[in-house]
């Protein structure tokens, strides 16, 4: 007997339909010995910034033309994360970074657009960052699928240091909020902290644009890659199917419910 989610294409009720294009029980990208589950759903059109902004209130992201919010078996210790922006105050380091940012660096939004530079940076960020997780380099088609497909309002903001591209952040906007789809940049130019400074330009973008919240992804306790999202403060993280305030960086930290499940438990998300 066939599994509920076996891969076969099925209808989502939503608005628009969405069309689920994968969805199979995998090895968990994040963390070791763990199963994942992330299901692939293709909107029936592009969304509108009200449709976007809804999913992204119930924790989806985006990647491509496809949309996924992990549903695994027995773990729950992927937690979307946002910031609240008319919160959210810059620590001392933060404003140095944005500070030198902007003396040292030119800032450009524009369309995602891929080229050979852009891959350049992808594979050599991937690359000397220990990002790679075993997986060939991507070319032009590559990136072009992961970074500039979308079906929703995307832009990107590209960051030059003396008319040389240095890195890329990808961006989505929904009607009250950015998300921050994914950021890559020449490991040469790390002294000027572009993940960072990438961040708290999208944070300015969000208070020029009167938008409400920045979401950063998933949040992942135990994955290196993914801590340092903790330490935006405040913060808050889907729980169980809420939002939740973390301010305190004694206890952002940390899990908010993650980890491995046992046998009798229920993955809820509404």
């Amino acid at each position: 007997m066939a599994r509920q989610h076996d891969n076969v294409p099925r209808i989502v009720e939503e608005q628009p339909p969405e069309l689920i294009v994968y969805d199979r029980e995998q090895p968990c990208p994040y963390l070791p010995n763990r199963i994942s589950r992330l299901p692939l759903r293709l909107p029936s059109r592009p969304l509108s910034r009200e449709e976007l902004a809804d999913r992204l209130e119930r924790g989806d992201r985006r990647q491509g033309y496809v949309l996924y919010r992990p549903t695994c078996p027995k773990c729950r210790a992927c937690e979307p994360i946002r910031l609240p922006v008319n919160d959210y105050e810059l620590t001392n380091a933060q404003r140095r970074i944005l500070k030198r940012g902007d003396q040292k660096l030119t800032v450009r939004l524009g369309p995602a657009v891929v080229d050979r530079r852009r891959v350049e940076i992808y594979n050599t960020h991937k690359l000397l960052r220990g990002l790679q997780d075993g997986q060939p380099p991507i070319d032009e088609d590559g990136y072009r699928d992961f970074l500039v497909a979308s079906c929703c309002d995307t832009f990107e903001l590209a960051y030059y240091q003396n008319e040389r591209l240095i890195g890329v952040a990808i961006c989505d906007r929904a009607a009250d909020s950015l998300s921050a789809v994914y950021c890559c940049y020449d490991p040469a130019y790390q002294r000027f902290s572009i993940g960072t400074y990438s961040i708290l330009k999208q944070l300015e973008l969000c208070r020029e644009w009167g938008l409400s919240y920045l979401y950063l992804g998933l949040y992942i306790a135990d994955c290196e890659t993914m801590i340092y999202k903790a330490r935006f403060l405040p913060h808050e993280r889907r729980l169980r199917g809420h939002w939740v305030r973390f301010e305190d960086p004694q206890t952002a930290g940390g899990s908010g419910g993650s980890g491995p499940l046992g046998d009798d438990s229920v993955l809820v998300d509404g």
